[in-house]
């Protein structure tokens, strides 16, 4: 059964299109992703399935309730993870899920019982009642998703659960979140724009760019695409190494980004003793670093964009910048 359905779902601001009819599906109990760089359409795309903004056209349904008819029981059925900190600093941590509790009209000792479980989901009881002032910004994370579980919703929004964590503490947050789908049950859909964290957490991910789904299966059926491994190589001529590239008929595919290039080949460890081999001088360019992996999302990505995340944000940025400097003048 679904959790979530969305056909042709469209967003547009002032003539920009930040959603552009996407259709999929999120099974109950399902972890699902959206994979893309910031400006993508992610967050615009939750907005509308939380019924916080109204999608321009399409149809949505959570939990079986229509986005636009049965708001209300939408709400009702879902809890959300902010993208940006939504916590009262000078409340406890248990105040703050307290009050959260009363919002959605539990009694005072229902609140108190399914807070005192939330807390001890994201093993924050020692620091209840603490002011959250106090917290570090894993410990306010943590803290965000127990509140999204005091009312026991059916679905679980995650926008850019781990954005701006390091290593340590995001990898703490996907235990937790693997907990609440794998042994709570809880379906989650969440936005990311980490390519490991959606290969970790995700059992499906949905690879999303300039507000349109590119791509859609398992985080390894993805990878498997591309087939066999993926070789990257540095090089001082760019032009020379690409015509001679071309010319190998085992090469799948090329990508280049940042003066390097990424062939798409088969047995690739059987392949380098091969690129070695050609004779750069005649063909007029010099290896600089030879690399050899297996696929990864970011492959994914850019084989379908022919961009990696990186860049797409980066031009996301400067298209941003841009607009601002119009504004101004």
């Amino acid at each position: 059964m679904s959790a979530i359905q969305v056909e042709k779902l469209k967003k547009e601001f002032n003539g920009l299109i930040a959603v552009n009819e996407i259709t999929f599906e999120v099974k109950e109990g399902e972890l699902f992703g959206l994979l893309g760089p910031n400006g993508a359409g992610k967050t615009t795309t939750l907005n509308m399935l939380a019924t916080l903004i109204k999608p321009t056209s399409g149809q949505a349904f959570v939990a079986g309730f229509d986005i636009l008819k049965e708001r209300d029981k939408v709400r009702k059925s879902i809890g959300m993870v902010f993208q940006e900190p939504a916590l009262d600093n000078y409340l406890t941590g248990r105040e703050n899920l307290e009050f959260h509790g009363m919002m959605y009209g539990l009694s005072r000792k229902e609140a108190k019982e399914r807070v005192r479980e939330a807390l001890k989901i994201v093993e924050l009881e020692e620091f209840a009642d603490k002011l959250v002032q106090t917290y570090s910004g894993g410990m306010k994370r943590r803290l965000e998703i127990a509140r999204a579980l005091v009312h026991q919703p059916k679905i679980l929004f995650l926008d850019e659960p781990t954005l701006g964590l390091d290593a340590q503490t995001r990898r703490k947050i996907w235990e937790y979140i693997k907990k609440l789908n794998k042994e709570k049950g809880v379906t989650i859909i969440l936005t990311t724009h980490y390519m490991e964290e959606a290969d970790f957490l995700a059992d499906r991910v949905a690879i999303i760019d300039y507000g349109k789904i590119v791509a859609l299966d398992t985080p390894e059926n993805l990878k498997n695409i591309l087939g066999g491994d993926v070789i990257s190589i540095e090089v001082d001529n760019h032009q020379n190494a690409k015509k001679a590239f071309e010319k190998l008929p085992w090469v799948k595919k090329i990508n280049q980004e940042n003066g390097i290039f990424y062939l798409q080949v088969e047995k690739g460890e059987e392949k380098i003793p091969l690129l070695i081999r050609i004779d750069q001088e005649e063909a007029g360019f010099q290896i600089k670093s030879i690399n050899l992996r297996k696929p990864t999302l970011e492959d994914v990505f850019l084989h379908f964009t022919g961009r990696t995340i990186r860049e797409r944000e980066a031009s996301q940025t400067e298209r941003f910048r841009e607009r601002a400097k119009i504004h101004m003048r």
